[in-house]
This record gives C-alpha cells, sequence and structure tokens, in this order.
C-alpha cells in the first residue's frame, strides 16, 4: 500500500520501459511522484528503438491515477539527456530526482573483446550516468535539494566473467556517485548507489547450457523486478534525507536489503629503512598474503539462496 512518500515530487527514470526501470517508475508513481518515463526502446545490446514499452508503462500509471509523460532519448547523448531533464521542469515544473537504470550488454570474454563491445557499454552505463546526472545538477544546484540513484552491479563490485567493460562501467559509476555526493552535499544533494538483483532482460543473457547455470537462473528467476523498486523510491524521498542517506551502496536481493562495504585500507606494512623489490617478496608480500581477497565472483559471495 502506497504511503504517499514522493508525493509533489518529479522523477526522470531511465531506462524505464521495461524490467527494473518500469517497475521503478510505476512505484515511484504510485506514491506520488510525477514521472518522466525515458527509454530509447533498444535491444539489450544497445540497437535499434521503440518507443512503445515506454508509452505502456506510462498509459499504466495514468490508469492508475498518476501522472507521467514519455521520454524516448538516448542517455548515451549528453544534449539528449539534457532534453530529458528540461522535459520533466517543462511538463510538470521541476525536478526532484534522477534514477539512472539504463543499461545495455555486450558480454564476451576479454581476450575475444572489441573496441565496439566496450565502447558501446561504456557509452550507455557510465557516460549515460554522468549525462543524466549532470543535465540535473544544475537544476539540483538551484533549488538547493535533489537527489540520485545510480545502478551499479557486482559484476563491477566483486566480478563476474566475461563482462570486463560491464564490470568497469558499473566500477566506475560508484566513483561517479561518490564525486557527486561529495561535490554536491553543500547544495543538499544526495548520491547513492543500488546494485540490483532480479531476473530481467539482460540478466536473461546468462548461459544456460549446464545443469549449474541452469540452477543459477532457476535462483534468480526468485527475484523479481519489483523488488527492486521500493529502495530505489525510498532513496529519493524525503524520509531517506531525513536519514542523511549519501554517498553509500545498496542492493537488493528478493527481500533481502543489503549495505555493501567500500574500499578500505585492511592491512599495512612498514619497513624502516624502506623497501626493495626482494624484501618485497621476502619479508612485505608473506605478511600480506593473509589479508587478500579471493579471485571471487558474484555467485561466489552471494552463494545462499534468496530469501
Amino acid at each position: 500500500m502506497a504511503d504517499g512518500m514522493l508525493e509533489g515530487k518529479v522523477v526522470l527514470v531511465t531506462g524505464a520501459g521495461r524490467g527494473i526501470g518500469a517497475e521503478v517508475a510505476k512505484l515511484a508513481a504510485a506514491e506520488g511522484a510525477k514521472v518522466v518515463v525515458n527509454d530509447l526502446g533498444g535491444n539489450v545490446d544497445g540497437g535499434g528503438a521503440d518507443s512503445t514499452p515506454a508509452q505502456e508503462v506510462v498509459a499504466d500509471i495514468q490508469n492508475n491515477g498518476g501522472e507521467a509523460v514519455v521520454n524516448g532519448d538516448s542517455v548515451a547523448d549528453f544534449q539528449a539527456a539534457k532534453r530529458m531533464v528540461q522535459q520533466a521542469v517543462d511538463e510538470f515544473g521541476q525536478i526532484d530526482a534522477v534514477i539512472n537504470v539504463a543499461g545495455i550488454l555486450r558480454d564476451v570474454i576479454f581476450h575475444k573483446m572489441t573496441q565496439d563491445d566496450w565502447n558501446a557499454v561504456i557509452q550507455v552505463h557510465l557516460k549515460g550516468t554522468f549525462n543524466v546526472s549532470r543535465a540535473a545538477a544544475d537544476h539540483f544546484r538551484a533549488q538547493e535539494s535533489g537527489s540520485m540513484v545510480h545502478f551499479t552491479s557486482t559484476s563491477g563490485l566483486i566480478g563476474n566473467f566475461g563482462q570486463a567493460n560491464y564490470a568497469a562501467a558499473k566500477l566506475g559509476i560508484i566513483g561517479l556517485s561518490k564525486s557527486i555526493a561529495l561535490d554536491m552535499a553543500r547544495f543538499g544533494v544526495r548520491s547513492n548507489c543500488m546494485s540490483p538483483f532480479a531476473w530481467s532482460r539482460m540478466i536473461g543473457t546468462i548461459p544456460s547450457n549446464t545443469p549449474e547455470q541452469q540452477e543459477r537462473l532457476a535462483k534468480i528467476k526468485q527475484m523479481t523486478p519489483a523488488q527492486i523498486a521500493p529502495m530505489c523510491v525510498y532513496l529519493v524521498s524525503d524520509a531517506a534525507n531525513e536519514m542523511g542517506v549519501t554517498a553509500q551502496i545498496f542492493g537488493s536481493r528478493m527481500n533481502e536489503q543489503v549495505l555493501f562495504g567500500q574500499n578500505r585500507p585492511i592491512r599495512s606494512i612498514h619497513r624502516e629503512e624502506g623497501w626493495t623489490p626482494r624484501s618485497i617478496h621476502e619479508e612485505g608480500m608473506p605478511a600480506l598474503v593473509p589479508s587478500f581477497v579471493p579471485n571471487d565472483r558474484s555467485a561466489d559471495i552471494f552463494c545462499w539462496d534468496p530469501i
């Protein structure tokens, strides 16, 4: 049941035509926000365009008594990002929050990855997140309020096979979000990241050729896009502002809410006379090895069934 937590706010949700973005947009509207539903309507790999998915989400919101408009611009285009933010202001008089969901996949093992595979993913995820956030920043600074939620992934936070482009972009978004939180705190602007666990069109590209892969996908399918939306909506609410929620990384995994750690020193070694390569090998590294982070992937860390 909705509580009106976003009453009076205007929210731009990118990649909102399908999956997680659509659920975020619909819940934001149900909680009282006026929503700009952005979606280029492309394929998972970034090709093509189709306004129908975004139009369907807007129709669903309107049929349930909410207010929403369609935007079909690409987040990868800086001027297009400015247009979608301006559309929110023109249509609804203001903009209060940006939720950067839009993304594509070009999964391929690293030694076979092409420049196009790399550029396409970086352009949509990392540059796209910058584009939309930067376009909103001027409005947020002027009104001295605003919030952003950027989508990251355990592919970057932990690691996965065949996703060097995606992982690099998603870890870059962590640094971007923290920088925004630092630079814009004095204007009352907050910035957080969300790492979602849910079955979606993008997750559907994971291979299912072995019994182990099939078992993994069966578990992922239990986690729905709708279960990601509540935390996203909360993070752009005044309630989260009251709690001072900024510069954090969250994850939603079925009925679990996860707070991720961030990079901090875990061990140091000192040698008064300084170090040589040999002394590092003989004295330093043996002291550091017990504290090494294992070469894990996401499934190794999140090894328990969704609850």
